[in-house]
């Protein structure tokens, strides 16, 4: 029998996320997007959530609000999460990318490469039963396959991200069904199987799952508060997305 996964407190969750978030937004690896971005855009919800959505990266509103899905493909995504009896505050919801590419362009290779590990280390932190990829460039991330969205809709795998166990799910993308009825059913329906994915539960643990205790929280906390540099323009102006968490 595999041994169960190391038991992590919420508060304990919550508060490595928080530093996660203080490193994000001092990152500079892809320096033309830290050069043109307002904000870092993170994610938001429930840093306990069974439900994570991980979408393309942040467009022109949340990059101005730092808050991603906010504009017509967010308003779609509420729908669909209340039509299962769900809402934002039960899931947590993130981008491949945490900063806009320019003038909403593809991601590239480059910059997918050098912000996954924020992603992965989100999943590590979160510890969801569930991961529901939206659109092409999160599942190709996530499953490490050039497999497109097309193929592999509606159709549950369990995968390891980092060292956690989870059950993908991929869809389409909400901004991709806004203009075509089909797809907005073909949406839809995807989306009525969350439930029953939710309800199966986490999948079986791979042995070697680190744990995260106060000790390492407390030296993450104190490896971000021993940068001497003051706050930035940008993160001055950025919402309080601690609060979001």
């Amino acid at each position: 029998m595999p041994e169960p996964e190391p038991h992590r407190s919420p508060a304990e969750r919550r508060e490595a996320l928080k530093q996660l978030l203080v490193e994000a937004r001092r990152c500079a690896r892809c320096s033309d997007l830290a050069a043109s971005r307002k904000t870092v855009v993170f994610g938001s919800g429930n840093a306990n959530a069974e439900l994570m959505f991980v979408g393309e990266a942040p467009g022109a509103s949340e990059d101005e609000q730092g808050l991603p899905f906010v504009g017509r493909a967010g308003k779609l995504l509420d729908e669909l999460l209340a039509e299962i009896g769900m809402e934002r505050a039960d899931v947590f919801v993130c981008n491949t990318l945490k900063c806009r590419p320019p003038g909403n362009r593809d991601p590239l290779p480059l910059e997918i490469e050098n912000c996954q590990d924020y992603l992965r280390r989100q999943v590590g932190l979160i510890e969801p039963a569930v991961i529901c990829t939206l659109g092409n460039f999160s599942t190709k991330l996530l499953r490490g396959d050039p497999t497109g969205i097309t193929r592999l809709h509606g159709k549950p795998e369990i995968i390891t991200v980092g060292s956690r166990a989870v059950r993908l799910y991929p869809i389409y993308h909400p901004a991709a069904a806004l203009y075509t009825p089909r797809m907005l059913e073909t949406l839809r329906e995807d989306f009525a199987r969350l439930p029953e994915l939710l309800a199966a539960g986490a999948p079986e643990q791979p042995f070697d799952a680190p744990e995260i205790v106060p000790d390492e929280i407390a030296a993450m906390r104190a490896s971000a508060e021993a940068e001497e540099a003051p706050a930035t323009a940008e993160e001055t102006r950025a919402p309080d997305q601690m609060g979001l968490f």
